[in-house]
């Protein structure tokens, strides 16, 4: 009997990404400026990670690779390129090269790369395109920014709805304009209205004789051209879309959002927030110079510095109490810690939950109200063990009362800091992300300071 044959199951992180040993002989080439040898390299390797290493290069370097390089980039590296790296990428492109590579793109990725180009630059890419891959372009550059119209593609792949499966195969099988990814044939009436769409698994699986009606998808329904992108990428996770029509406000086609441009739009959403949370901006980027950094950044920390000196003033009012009570003193960055760190994960909690759309009028309340009792019972437990500890270390029974009240009080105060300060901010209609964590470790540390030195001065003192 024959051993069963062990698998590894584990994963290494280069089986996503250029070995060790890659990149060391991709270097060597740059070094001897060796452009077979890089080509002989990169010839397997996916666009994605070709667009990751020209990212990772420094600007020298990056400049060096390009000119061994250039000749091989295409379309779909040129769309896998950080948009911060881009634009040095393209001006040193061979202008034959970069015409090449639009011609490859589709109309979505055409319109990502150009929409905030200077006049010039985008004329001379529009230029290297076929009139109607042009027309398409212009016409998406129409609709309003981070709208379906800017992300959606004008390759769409219809047929009308009387025909068969053996007519749409036909069909497919003697186009040669055909996008080289597509999901769905969408069914459209004699004024181009998307009415259904079948999917290509169920157009192979089905006989030639049966109407294309009679297998189209329950899971159908189009997008305006004007809806938020954010909108459409929230659509297409929460009715697990794969492909989606677009429509005019004549409810007619006019192109097609697929998931992988959905899917992007929910990580730069998410990476928006995750930036905006710690006030480092949501351009901020690994690529970006030491003078973009600090252009990002030093706004924030100034308005930290401001929440900082309001929170330091409540201290200076009770610096008797703590001159008096040196206890106070080494206490008080246990308070401050405390209530800041519970204020966030509230905090996280509520932007991640309005950002899903899991957080909504219908449920606030619980929230609200779940929250509260959370920050409550922390603050119990936490107050007891730390009044307990305060108690083992410095052996007096009033300053244990007082620690542990203060406790209570900062974490209930930080968790409903940490739930109602997004949802005002969502009310109001500003971005919950970007405000939000300022004000909670404000409120935090403001009323915990506040209780905690302002019940010491009257039961201590």
């Amino acid at each position: 009997m024959t051993e069963p044959r062990e698998t590894d199951t584990d994963t290494s992180d280069d089986d996503f990404q250029l070995s060790k040993q890659d990149v060391e002989a991709i270097d060597k080439a740059i070094d001897e400026g060796d452009g077979a040898a890089l080509d002989t390299l990169l010839e397997p390797t996916h666009a994605a990670d070709i667009a990751d290493l020209i990212e990772q290069l420094n600007p020298s370097r990056r400049r060096e690779f390009l000119k061994l390089y250039s000749g091989e980039i295409d379309g779909d590296i040129l769309s896998e390129i950080d948009e911060g790296v881009r634009d040095e990428v393209i001006e040193q492109l061979p202008r034959e090269v970069l015409a090449e590579a639009v011609r490859e793109m589709d109309s979505d990725d055409v319109v990502d790369l150009i929409e905030d180009m200077d006049a010039p630059e985008r004329e001379e890419i529009l230029s290297a395109l076929d009139e109607s891959d042009r027309a398409a372009v212009e016409q998406s550059l129409t609709y309003p920014e981070y709208s379906a119209g800017r992300l959606m593609q004008s390759e769409v792949v219809t047929a009308p709805e009387h025909w068969t499966v053996g007519e749409t195969i036909d069909f497919l099988r003697r186009e040669e304009w055909l996008p080289d990814q597509f999901y769905h044939v969408i069914l459209v009436d004699p004024r181009r209205h998307p009415i259904g769409y079948v999917t290509l698994g169920k157009l192979l699986a089905s006989r030639r004789e049966v109407a294309l009606r009679d297998i189209t998808e329950d899971s159908f329904r189009t997008i305006s051209v004007l809806q938020d992108e954010g909108d459409v990428a929230h659509a297409f996770n929460k009715y697990h879309l794969i492909s989606a029509p677009v429509v005019d406000e004549h409810d007619r086609l006019v192109g097609v959002i697929t998931i992988d441009d959905a899917m992007s739009v929910l990580d730069e959403e998410h990476e928006e927030d995750i930036l905006r949370l710690a006030g480092v901006g949501d351009e901020s980027s690994i690529t970006d110079s030491v003078i973009e950094t600090m252009r990002q950044r030093v706004p924030w920390l100034g308005i930290n510095l401001i929440t900082a000196l309001l929170a330091s003033s409540v201290v200076a009012l009770f610096e008797n109490a703590i001159a008096r009570l040196v206890a106070l003193a080494v206490l008080m960055p246990i308070v401050a810690s405390m209530g800041g760190n519970a204020g966030t994960q509230t905090l996280t909690v509520a932007v991640r939950g309005l950002a899903t759309r899991s957080l909504t009028r219908a449920n606030a309340m619980r929230v609200v109200r779940r929250e509260l009792a959370v920050g409550l019972t922390n603050g119990v437990l936490f107050g007891v063990v730390l009044g307990t500890v305060t108690y083992i270390w410095f052996q007096d029974p009033k300053l244990s009362l007082v620690i542990g009240m203060a406790m209570i009080v900062n974490l209930f105060a930080a968790a409903l800091g940490g739930i109602l300060i997004p949802l005002g901010l969502e009310k109001a209609g500003a971005d919950p992300a970007l405000a939000s964590g300022t004000f909670v470790t404000t409120v935090t540390d403001v009323l915990g300071f506040f209780t905690f030195l302002g019940l010491a001065t009257a039961i201590l003192l």
